[in-house]
């Protein structure tokens, strides 16, 4: 069994405890660390309420669950949140929620984001954001909310991201009757990594842009390079990746009982996909490919990332350099739905498919269930075609699930490598990666070896490393144990499913 490493000093204490938060679209979890080893200490985990639409309080309540089931927070010196990007939290001067926050799934604003695509033009946004709007970003949704709840507009005094929102109610701020240190929206603070998936933060200058904030929400933007204005809405300060947010200087109730106490270190925080490629070590000619119930392909470089296609987005990392990545609507997902439509688990359904042979005979499967963000379908539909008396089967539907959802994929796999990444080792994540049929086709598909890290809650594991990096000084090198699958490439496999979707 290989291992994965960074080539980052390790910091020799081991005694030191930090932690690191994943705070996701389905749940929280919490992992607390020896910052000089790495080892996992103690876990624990809250779930989220379902859906494209979450009142960021259950959020907070979820954290506090997921704190206190890890064993509280007394022993440890520092903590990072990792959480799921683009999703609008939108504040009163009160420091409020004015309304449920818009998550990166919910696709209403998939009509405004063609319109500031149209006005600006593709290659613009790229220059300026490095990436092309698509209903998934935070600018898309400060643009329906304009057009559709213009009366929340009004009251709208900062905007924020999930983790932004979380580490400010963690270090102690929110609405008056709520938090001890009251609503100073001034104290927003973020990372560059998440920064870069509003689509109004430009990765090269590492500054936000007022002209692109104004076009979305049609209110202009407050900060440093802006001058103040009665009428301006106030965005988090990004703060280096090796800096702390803040320290606590008293100490925080968290709810379900748990406390943040005094002197605890609050970092930058990331969003989940920087957090993960923090997690593994990844560095340039890493690229992971991520499978929760939606998945990414991501890796990390140096060089500017320029597709005007839209379909890789140029995201920072969260080291300062990019994270170039393609994220899909429909990948776990894929193997819940067809499993639960054959009343059969993940593991049953991975027996089943390597019941079939590579291709499925012909049989393909669009994955499109909840719409698509790669290729940009929003409104389309999963379909299943070729569909003969031979391959109407469960063995031959299982496999074409599996290949379906790795084939997405693959084709994200090819945009990343078109922007000039070079993929020196492709490593497979998440829940989905663990399952033994869709390693085998991963290998198939993909055409090259595939390494698979131990399971671990990897967001969790990139923020407690930022933890350790900012009380230590030094980033940590910790190292995972990985299974390689061997490559056995089946190209006409893809080249059915290209066919299928074209």
């Amino acid at each position: 069994m290989a291992e994965i490493a960074s080539s980052a000093t390790d910091p020799g204490d081991e005694d030191l405890l930090v932690a690191g938060v994943d705070s996701s679209t389905q749940s929280c979890k919490v992992v607390v660390r020896r910052a000089g080893t790495g080892e996992v200490v103690r876990t624990g985990r809250a779930a989220h309420p379902d859906g494209t639409e979450v009142d960021p309080a259950a959020w907070w309540d979820a954290l506090g669950t997921a704190v206190a089931d890890a064993g509280g927070l007394d022993d440890v010196a520092a903590i990072g949140i990792g959480g799921q990007q683009h999703g609008m939290v939108v504040l009163d001067a009160g420091g409020r929620v004015i309304r449920p926050a818009l998550l990166w799934n919910d696709v209403r604003s998939a009509a405004a984001a063609a319109e500031m695509v149209e006005e600006l033009g593709r290659e613009a946004w790229v220059a300026r954001t490095g990436l092309v709007p698509v209903a998934s970003f935070t600018a898309t949704k400060l643009r329906w909310l304009r057009d559709a709840e213009p009366e929340h507009v009004a009251r709208v005094a900062a905007v924020a991201l999930p983790h932004d929102w979380l580490s400010w109610r963690l270090r102690g701020y929110g609405p008056a009757d709520e938090s001890p240190l009251g609503p100073d929206l001034d104290a927003l603070a973020t990372d560059g990594s998440d920064a870069s998936g509003t689509a109004y933060w430009d990765p090269a200058r590492r500054e936000y842009d007022p002209e692109l904030f104004e076009l979305a929400l049609g209110r202009p933007l407050r900060g440093a390079e802006t001058g103040d204005d009665g009428d301006a809405v106030i965005v988090p300060r990004v703060v280096a990746p090796s800096e702390a947010m803040g320290t606590l200087e008293q100490d925080v109730d968290l709810p379900g009982g748990a406390r943040a106490s005094r002197g605890l270190v609050v970092t930058a925080g990331a969003g989940d996909n920087a957090g993960a490629a923090l997690g593994l070590g990844l560095a340039a000619g890493d690229v992971a490919v991520s499978l929760g119930t939606s998945g990414t392909v991501f890796g990390v470089t140096d060089t500017a990332i320029e597709d005007p296609t839209g379909t890789v987005a140029g995201f920072a990392d969260a080291t300062g350099s990019r994270l170039p990545i393609v994220t899909t609507l429909n990948a776990a997902r894929v193997l819940e739905v067809i499993g639960g439509l054959l009343g059969i688990d993940h593991a049953e359904l991975g027996r089943l498919a390597l019941q079939a042979p590579a291709g499925a005979d012909g049989l393909v499967l669009v994955p499109y269930f909840v719409g698509e963000r790669t290729p940009n379908r929003p409104d389309a539909t999963a379909s299943l075609l070729g569909m003969t008396p031979g391959t109407t089967d469960r063995a031959h539907l299982a496999r074409a699930a599996v290949e379906g959802m790795l084939c997405a994929l693959a084709d994200g796999l090819a945009a990343v490598e078109r922007t000039g990444v070079t993929v020196e080792r492709l490593l497979l994540i998440g829940g989905a990666a663990q399952n033994e049929a869709v390693r085998v086709v991963a290998a198939q598909v993909f055409g090259r070896e595939v390494l698979v890290p131990e399971p671990g809650e990897y967001v969790a594991a990139g923020a407690a490393r930022q933890a350790a990096w900012v009380v230590t000084g030094e980033l940590p090198g910790w190292s995972i144990p990985t299974t390689s699958i061997p490559a056995d490439p089946h190209p006409e496999v893809l080249e059915r499913y290209r066919a299928a979707v074209a």
